[in-house]
């Protein structure tokens, strides 16, 4: 009787949210080799030529040169740069409105401004509104329904993914460890008719699939209701409470030799960190009384990083975070995007998100034939 009832709730609950599921799990896969792809891709874009040149143009004036390859009205709102001297840098002009219904509704306007750094020349504009793997995002993250509308969507279904997975994993455990159908459990036999073979499929790559399956899942309802990881990083920070303070990392005085402050603090930054994969700020308004910078010690890791909060008037650096000195809490919460995309183990860990991602994909099709062959039968 129990089992029978969990059948029922895990039939409906797949059946709700399969088609959801199989879209994530396929966007899933694309995204997870994105940052690769786009150096493939789009080469042009990323990569430079900084022969002959040693330093870099002061950041105001790359703003600058970017702003004015852009429409008017048009702002630039984030700066991804990196140290490397192959590589071009960054601007990024957005503006949403997240009542919006709709992909196309719910940016205003959405661009990337490749300039070169060394030679101050723009070296591509990307409307990146309709470039192919920010739409993959964007339908991985609100089945391109905006944010409003999509993000809960996609939020409910990979709860009801994860009671799915909960539930699949107590219908498939066997009644007896031996035998054939111990075996059947693991690995399907082959030379079965297709319906029975795709029964065992469902069964086996769900087995396979929970743990990560579960992993990527609940990574992706921290992304959904960020309270909720706020509320779990408090809670582990309480249950593991020792730190490095962050006023133990030095923190020297810059002087100040430019007219715009921001190009100091970079300088120094790009000094003390020739080797990190990249770093990115976000462009506070001028009457903001400080600005941050975040440095990524490798380029596609978010949760290897030092953030530096620097006072605009004095260049004074007000405090240094680094996920050397996290709480167990707040150092999970910084990893959870490295987990779910599968890049904090590196090429090893994204191989193996991409194929739990694309068997994740498969469950809710051979669900489906399952539910469908079943329904013809009666």
């Amino acid at each position: 009787m129990v089992k029978a009832s969990i059948l029922w709730l895990h039939k409906w609950l797949a059946i709700i949210s399969g088609i959801v599921v199989f879209i994530l799990g396929l966007t899933g896969c694309i995204y997870t080799f994105h940052d690769d792809l786009k150096l493939i891709c789009y080469p042009e874009k990323y990569f430079i030529s900084s022969a002959g040149t040693n330093k870099t143009l002061p950041l105001s004036k790359l703003t600058e040169i970017a702003t004015h390859a852009l429409t008017d009205g048009e702002k630039i709102t984030r700066v991804d740069l990196y140290p490397a001297r192959d590589r071009s840098w960054i601007f990024r002009a957005q503006s949403v409105n997240e009542e919006a219904f709709g992909h196309w509704n719910y940016f205003n306007y959405y661009k990337r401004v490749f300039v070169n750094p060394y030679a101050g020349e723009v070296v591509a504009i990307e409307n990146s509104k309709t470039e192919f793997f920010q739409v993959m995002l964007k339908l991985h993250m609100n089945l391109l329904l905006g944010k409003k509308y999509g993000h809960p969507v996609v939020a409910y279904s990979t709860l009801i993914f994860i009671l799915v997975m909960i539930s699949g994993i107590v219908l498939w455990w066997p009644k007896k460890w031996r035998g054939k159908r111990l075996r059947r459990s693991f690995w399907p036999k082959w030379s079965v008719k297709w319906k029975r073979l795709n029964y065992d499929l469902h069964n086996i790559i769900g087995f396979y699939s929970f743990l990560l399956g579960i992993a990527i899942g609940l990574t992706g309802l921290f992304f959904s209701f960020p309270n909720w990881k706020s509320a779990v990083a408090k809670g582990l920070n309480q249950l593991n409470a020792k730190t490095q303070p962050s006023s133990e990392i030095a923190q020297p005085h810059i002087s100040g030799q430019s007219v715009n402050p921001l190009d100091d603090a970079l300088h120094y930054l790009l000094e003390e960190n020739p080797d990190a994969g990249m770093m990115s700020i976000r462009l506070r308004n001028e009457d903001a009384p400080g600005f941050d910078v975040q440095v990524r010690l490798e380029e596609q890791k978010t949760g290897k990083f030092n953030w530096y909060y620097f006072e605009k008037s004095s260049l004074k650096i007000n405090k240094i975070d680094s996920h050397r000195n996290q709480a167990a809490g707040d150092r999970l919460a910084s990893l959870n995007y490295d987990i779910h995309t599968g890049n904090i183990g590196g090429w090893p860990t994204k191989i193996l998100a991409f194929i739990v991602s694309l068997f994740c994909a498969s469950l809710p099709i051979t669900g489906y034939i399952i539910w469908i062959n079943k329904e013809k039968k009666r």
